[in-house]
């Protein structure tokens, strides 16, 4: 929980790094706050109201960490934009996420890690 809540600390920070387990952490809180909020959509019948504005509150959060989490792989945040491309843009920025971070320092800040 403390990944998550430090994401959402640094809400606007595009710049820096962002580790693995911190990014992947605040997209396992998220799609799990997601979860909750869809079944209570469910039961009490608001359909996506919840759901909706706990995306838009969590989507620039979302987005930065993105942005910091390519950083760390060395490559820009203009990489984003890939997502644009049906199915293989989403693919590549998977790929990109789930690689290591370049080891010492780069052009985008020190390690996390040290």
């Amino acid at each position: 929980m403390n990944w998550y809540l430090a994401v959402l600390k640094n809400y606007a920070q595009f710049n820096g790094r962002a580790r693995r387990k911190e990014y992947w952490m605040f997209v396992l809180f998220s799609c799990l706050i997601s979860l909750v909020l869809a079944i209570v959509e469910g039961v009490i019948g608001l359909p996506g109201v919840l759901s909706g504005l706990y995306s838009l509150a969590v989507l620039v959060p979302s987005i930065a960490v993105l942005f910091r989490r390519l950083h760390d792989t060395g490559r820009s945040g203009w990489w984003v934009l890939l997502l644009f491309v049906p199915l293989l843009g989403a693919l590549a920025i998977l790929f990109f996420t789930v690689q290591e971070g370049e080891s010492g320092e780069n052009a985008y800040g020190p390690n996390p890690k040290a």
